[in-house]
């Protein structure tokens, strides 16, 4: 007779792989890894994920609904001048790369270390490009609010900026990535005109 799951093991399982991942990639982190420090047993962490994929789907999942809800919180604090708002989103995204721990982003991360997913049916890929998709529609909308000249040139230049900020995140020292997130904010107020 199969063992019911103790209330919270499915979180627990999520939570630690969520970190396991972030922390070691997803390449590097395999399920036994995930058991032992999750504590709990084979057949449990199978009754809530069926494949590596499923777990890898939802960690993607938590972190684009925990980013998305970042970011929407940023632009709700700014006045509602688009060029605040484009301030206000690499500002928050320089903070999140300036906390203790960051590797960067999550969704490039999986991309570098997948980069021939994205077939039809690979859900981490799609969890991972539709999130990136999302941002830059939301900084193109925020261009097009701006009635600049050219704005896929500027939704491109901002985006560099986003990318860059994550990069550095994942293997530059703390005071560089700090240095780098300040100059982003000034260099997306001059693009801004802000």
């Amino acid at each position: 007779m199969a063992r019911t799951p103790a209330p919270g093991t499915r979180e627990r399982i999520l939570t630690t792989a969520s970190r396991l991942f972030y922390a070691h990639g997803v390449r590097a982190i395999g399920m036994n890894r995930i058991i032992a420090e999750a504590g709990t047993g084979k057949n449990l962490l199978y009754q809530h994920f069926t494949t590596k994929d499923d777990l890898v789907t939802d960690y993607l999942t938590r972190v684009r609904e925990r980013r998305s809800d970042a970011i929407r919180r940023a632009l709700d604090a700014a006045d509602d001048d688009p060029r605040a708002r484009l301030v206000a989103l690499v500002a928050e995204i320089g903070d999140l790369v300036t906390r203790t721990g960051s590797r960067g982003c999550a969704f490039r991360n999986y991309l570098v270390e997948f980069p021939d997913d994205g077939t039809a049916g690979d859900a981490p890929a799609a969890v991972a490009r539709g999130h990136l998709a999302d941002v830059r529609a939301i900084v193109a909308r925020l261009v097009g609010e701006l009635g600049a000249d050219d704005p896929d040139r500027l939704t491109g230049e901002l985006c560099l900026i986003t990318d860059g900020l994550f990069m550095q995140a994942a293997h530059r020292d703390a005071a560089d990535v700090r240095h780098g997130a300040d100059a982003a904010v000034a260099l997306t107020r001059r693009l801004v005109g802000a």
